[in-house]
This record gives C-alpha cells, sequence and structure tokens, in this order.
C-alpha cells in the first residue's frame, strides 16, 4: 500500500488507551481551558485521524508563516496550509505560558467538553501584517467576504504552538457513526478489500450525474480496484447542504448505480476552507495518508465565487517538486451531459458544442428543488434529486 505522506507508518494523535484517555480527561477538568475556534477544533480531530500526518500538533508563528510562503515544513516536506491554533488573547487563562499545559475545549459540542491537551511550546501574537501575509498567500486573497479568510481572521492573534492528545473525535463519530472514518481505518478497509490502486473522490456537496461520471472515467483511466467518496463533514459557509442530506444522496446514488463492493462511501471531519489550489494540495496529503492512489481534481475544486481560475487547482500540482507527493492526480474537464453523445462526457473528449449540451448552475438547481420541480434525468439521478428536494422544500417551508 502507498505509503502515509513523510513517514512510513501514520502518526494518529488519538489516545487510544482507554485508561489513559480517562486519566488525561481527568487531567483535563483541573487544567487551564479555552474553547478553541472550530477550525482549530477540526485540525485537532484531523490529527486524531491520522490525515495530518506527521505533524505532531500546532504549528508555530515560524512554521505558519513557512508553509503559507513555500508550501513547506522546515524540514522540507510539504506542507500547503498552516495547521494552527489562534485564539483571542483575552481568553488566554491567566499563567499560561511555555511548558505549560492546557485543555482545549470544544466549541462544536453542548458543554464545550475537553477535546485535546495541548502542550504549550510557544506563545506569539500573529500581527495584522503577518495575518495579512498569510491569508494572502493561502487563500490568494485578502477580502473579508472570501469565508476562509473571515473564518482564519476571526480566530483571533494569540498563537499557540505545540503537540497535542487528541481525546475525542468531537461530533463527528456519534453523528455520522456509518461515514466518519480514520485514514488508518480507511487503509484497514482497502486491506480488507484487496485494494492497492484506489482513486479518491472529494466532495462537499451532493453528487449530479456528471460527478458520479467522473469517478467511472477514473476508474477506467487508472485501473482502480476501487473508488473512495471521501465527503467532508465539518463546517460550511451558509448555503451549503447540510452533512447529513449529502450523506442520503450520495449512498442512494452507490446504492443503485454501482455494483457492489466498488466504492466505499466515507468522510472526514474538517471544516472547509475554500483555499482552491492549497486546498486541493491538502486533500491530496489527506488521500495519499487514507491510502490512495490517485485523486479526482476537477473544475473549480474547493473554490469558492470567482476567487480563483477554474482550473488552478490541478495546475498548482505543476509548481510542486515531482517527489513531493506519492499520490498521483486525475485531472477532469468541465463534464455535462451531450445530447448528441447521449452520455456524461468531458468537453474537452467532445466533438459537440454547447447547444449539446445539458448545464443547469448551482441557483438554477436550487431554485428548481426549493419549487419542487424535476431535475432534468441528465443532470441528476431521480433518486438523489428525491432526497435534496424533500430537504430544500422542508428549507423554505420553514
Amino acid at each position: 500500500m502507498i505509503d502515509p505522506h513523510g513517514s512510513d507508518s501514520l502518526n494518529s494523535l488519538y489516545v487510544e488507551d482507554e485508561a489513559a484517555r480517562q486519566e488525561l480527561l481527568s487531567e483535563g477538568e483541573s487544567l487551564p481551558s479555552i474553547v478553541i475556534s472550530s477550525g482549530a477544533a477540526a485540525s485537532a480531530v484531523m490529527l486524531a485521524s491520522g490525515y495530518f500526518n506527521p505533524l505532531d500538533g500546532y504549528m508555530s508563528l515560524a512554521e505558519a508563516m513557512g508553509v503559507a510562503a513555500d508550501m513547506k515544513l522546515p524540514s522540507g516536506l510539504l506542507w500547503p496550509v498552516p495547521v494552527v491554533n489562534i485564539v483571542p488573547a483575552d481568553q488566554l487563562p491567566e499563567g499560561v505560558g511555555p511548558g505549560s499545559r492546557i485543555a482545549l475545549r470544544d466549541p462544536n459540542v453542548e458543554g464545550n467538553p475537553v477535546l485535546a491537551i495541548q502542550e504549550i511550546r510557544t506563545i506569539e501574537t500573529l500581527s495584522p501584517a503577518d495575518r495579512a501575509v498569510v491569508v494572502g498567500q493561502v487563500f490568494g486573497t485578502t477580502d473579508p467576504n472570501h469565508p476562509g479568510v473571515a473564518a482564519f481572521t476571526s480566530m483571533g492573534d494569540t498563537l499557540l504552538s505545540g503537540p497535542v492528545q487528541v481525546l475525542g473525535y468531537s461530533y463527528f463519530r456519534t453523528d455520522f457513526p456509518d461515514t466518519f472514518r480514520t485514514a488508518g481505518e480507511i487503509r484497514g478497509e482497502f486491506e480488507k478489500l484487496g485494494w492497492n490502486t484506489v482513486v479518491a473522490f472529494q466532495t462537499r456537496n451532493p453528487m449530479h450525474r456528471a460527478h458520479e461520471e467522473l469517478c467511472r472515467m477514473a476508474q477506467k483511466a487508472v485501473g482502480a480496484d476501487g473508488i473512495l467518496i471521501h465527503m467532508l463533514l465539518g463546517k460550511l459557509k451558509p448555503g451549503d447542504i447540510p452533512a447529513d442530506v449529502r450523506d442520503a444522496s450520495i449512498r442512494k446514488m452507490v446504492e443503485v448505480y454501482f455494483p457492489a463492493d466498488t466504492v466505499m462511501v466515507t468522510g472526514y471531519g474538517f471544516d472547509m476552507l475554500y483555499a482552491g489550489p492549497r486546498e486541493a494540495v491538502l486533500h491530496a496529503v489527506f488521500r495519499q495518508n487514507a491510502g490512495c492512489t490517485h485523486l479526482i481534481v476537477g473544475r473549480d475544486h474547493a473554490g469558492v465565487g470567482d476567487y480563483y481560475g477554474p482550473f488552478d487547482a490541478q495546475t498548482i500540482f505543476d509548481e510542486i517538486p515531482d517527489d513531493a507527493l506519492k499520490i498521483e492526480i486525475f485531472r477532469g474537464d468541465h463534464t455535462v451531459w451531450c445530447n448528441d453523445c447521449g452520455e456524461v462526457v468531458m468537453m474537452r473528449d467532445c466533438p459537440h458544442g454547447p447547444d449539446a449540451y445539458v448545464m443547469l448552475s448551482g441557483t438554477k438547481v436550487r431554485e428548481m428543488l426549493a419549487a419542487g420541480e424535476p431535475l432534468p434525468t441528465e443532470f441528476a439521478r431521480p433518486e438523489v434529486a428525491e432526497i435534496l428536494s424533500a430537504y430544500y422544500q422542508e428549507e423554505t417551508a420553514a
């Protein structure tokens, strides 16, 4: 099986031993504590799950700035985005300093239970100038209307670096017991299935006909044993489809339209960054750590609005060294239903023009679903459209 990123084995920071975990939970109740941001909590879950291999915790200011500037850790290993715990200065418990242990409390669970314990290496101030540099390089913009920029900026100005011991998976394990999986668990499933070549599809949205066919195209092109549909389960921007609705619609599509035992539907506990090209590289790291050999990167991967070009998330892989990642990228083009071909095609492979294509904007799709209008079968499977329509009509009624 493909090696994890930067090491021979996964460095999962979840405390597996139950006695040790209970002891640390007890210690956490007596330690100085802080309710961290949703982004920092999601990063703790990713550290626990092995997706952030080989990191051992949150980055220092110098590490974060270096990653933002050069996409490299101090060791020279490729890393595309800072992994940081930034808090408001006035919320830092009195007396906490380098060498202190601090309990990190979960902002997304009622009662804010202890999610992790961090050993503080450094406490540094993120100046407005440094913040502008980081967001400008990672997101390609400092526009406060960009959801990733807004989330990063709202975290605070005091950066706490150091290793963590993670004591839970936030709400993901309980809310999505059939879907949430760690990188190590996915690797184990691949071994049981005998999958050596696996193509991964990243999604934060329901899957329509074009997405479905893109998975088939990639599987055929690389000769993959199976497909990993890997959905984001964390926080999204307003207007995006909730994870439980996406999960139901994707599982129905796989059940009806894919051969048995050829697709694994799973999810991971991270907040969407909407960082376009940088996030595409991060997605590749996640899937290599999960044991995938290929990642599909299509049009506007991890993008939002018009901040990125439609294929910037593909061309960024031309800018990194060939040996920086072991996972390979399958590059998808605009994928549409062609009436003349009678099937879903990638535009680059189709001799016909726009008049033959069935294309619907996201806005138009939402309007049709909210009104209870059927989507064209060339665009969405009826079973998927039914689930989505029920959700939108419920939202409209509310």
